[in-house]
């Protein structure tokens, strides 16, 4: 009996087939083969004899009494031969037995060698090598005993039966030792071989799941290119995961079964995004072509918006100061300036989308939004500024009322259950108030800054905000 082949597994190959859906046996040796048949003609020939009808012993009988080419002596000799016999049949039971378990524990080395290159796996290696030569020798041992008696000779002696029966027991002995020795050898290798065998199970279907993938890929990007489009992207990267494929195709044998079913489980991925694209590619199509339209829209209407800052600001320098309307100053050049930009990104965006680059078209019209919507941004300030300081110009109380019922509320909130505020509360409260005054005088000159008295106003209540969420903050952690 031989140690494990050299050649890598491989369930792509010739050996791919086992009952238990693993791997086929080697071959056995050819010397081992002919001299197991020897070994076990004579148990074959016992066998058959046992199976015979009650009815053909007599025929056997005479056909051995009468003219047969073999004499047979009776008495001690032929108890001798009988016994001998009978201790063959059990050593080539025994032989038989050991080779068939030592094919099948083969079989587990070689599924666990092709999944796993761990220490452990290596160790099991190289304990069944160690088993393997330890069985050589009995079979060695027993192939011996076979070759150095024949038990039909016609002058076969006592003393040589009587030896032969002693040399085969001893061998059918050490032929059942090795067994013992290698049934708790396999007995240890259950979990290193279920572990190979769960990932042998994963490996055909991921396989066919990679397979499968890639063919939906292919199918979704013909469907988009019979609609008109081209997918040159998508078609590009699917022709990337063709060597992947071939890989796969050459088997695990001869790339491993961990590296094949990572593999395996990336070109899945990768074809089924390529195939989720392909698949939204009209939408996609479809969903840049509003956006050109709804953005060149946009476009317009701002421009027409833009032209009308001019006269806000004319508004805005004769009737206040100009701290309430200088940061504005630059608003009309700005928004022309960016609409211009952005009408040149869209006319960029369109060539991308008539030469189907889309992930250039989304990202152009992504700038063109953006543009837009600072524009949009500046243009409105313009107009909100002036209303706002119309409506604070014409009544201030409604301002100052605001902010002072935010201050109170919060007040309130920092005495509940309590004599005296806490200082982290009170102080801030305090601050508030007196901004809030200082704001409201200022408003006594002339020329009152009506747009720093919104701002300040709108400061001191963001401040009270911060107070009133730190008062709720102390609370929750003290309930808690």
């Amino acid at each position: 009996m031989t140690a494990i082949p050299e050649q890598p597994y491989s369930p792509s190959g010739p050996r791919v087939h086992r009952t238990r859906g693993v791997l086929s046996p080697p071959s056995w040796p050819r010397r081992r083969t002919v001299r197991l048949r020897r070994a076990a003609g004579p148990l074959r020939d016992t066998l058959a004899l046992m199976a015979l009808p009650l009815v053909a012993a007599p025929v056997l009988a005479a056909a051995f009494a009468g003219g047969g080419t073999r004499r047979w002596f009776g008495g001690r000799a032929e108890n001798q031969r009988a016994e001998a016999q009978t201790a063959k049949d059990a050593a080539a039971a025994a032989f038989y037995e050991l080779d068939t378990a030592q094919r099948d524990l083969r079989i587990s080395i070689e599924t666990i060698t092709a999944v796993d290159s761990s220490p452990a796996a290596r160790r099991v290696v190289a304990d069944f090598e160690a088993l393997g030569r330890r069985i050589d020798e009995a079979s060695h041992q027993y192939i011996e005993a076979i070759d150095a008696h024949d038990l039909d000779r016609d002058d076969l002696e006592a003393s040589v039966a009587s030896r032969a029966r002693t040399e085969l027991t001893a061998a059918k002995g050490e032929l059942d030792r090795v067994k013992r020795e290698l049934d708790r050898f396999t007995d240890g290798l259950g979990p290193l071989l279920g572990k190979a065998e769960t990932q042998l199970a994963r490996l055909a279907p991921a396989v066919e799941r990679a397979r499968q993938a890639l063919l939906a890929a292919s199918n979704a990007l013909d469907t988009a290119r019979g609609s008109g489009l081209r997918a040159d992207d998508l078609a590009a990267r699917l022709a990337m995961l063709s060597p992947e494929l071939t890989k796969l195709n050459q088997g695990a044998g001869q790339h491993g079964v961990p590296q094949t079913l990572e593999r395996a489980e990336q070109v899945t991925r990768q074809a089924e995004a390529v195939r989720a694209e392909a698949d939204r590619l009209p939408e996609r199509a479809a969903e840049t072509d509003r956006r050109l339209v709804s953005l060149r829209t946009r476009a317009q209407a701002l421009t027409t918006r833009s032209t009308q800052v001019e006269p806000v600001l004319s508004e805005l320098r004769r009737r206040f100061t100009a701290a309430c309307w200088q940061d504005l100053q630059h608003v009309p050049e700005v928004a022309a300036e960016n609409v211009r930009q952005a009408e040149s990104r869209l006319a960029e965006a369109r060539t991308a989308r008539e030469e189907q680059r889309w992930a250039d078209a989304t990202a152009l019209l992504s700038t063109v939004r953006a543009l837009l919507n600072t524009t949009d941004e500046a243009v409105s300030a313009a107009g909100d500024r002036l209303r706002r300081l119309n409506a604070v110009q014409k009544d201030p109380e409604q301002e100052i009322e605001r902010t002072r019922f935010a201050i109170r509320d919060a007040q309130r909130l920092a005495m509940a259950g309590r004599h005296t505020p806490d200082p982290r509360h009170a102080h801030p409260l305090d601050a508030a108030v007196a901004r809030l005054d200082r704001a409201v005088d200022a408003l006594e000159g002339r020329h009152p800054d009506y747009w720093h008295f919104l701002t300040e106003t709108e400061a001191v209540r963001e401040s009270v905000a911060q107070v009133v969420a730190l008062i709720r903050e102390d609370r929750g952690g003290s309930a808690g």
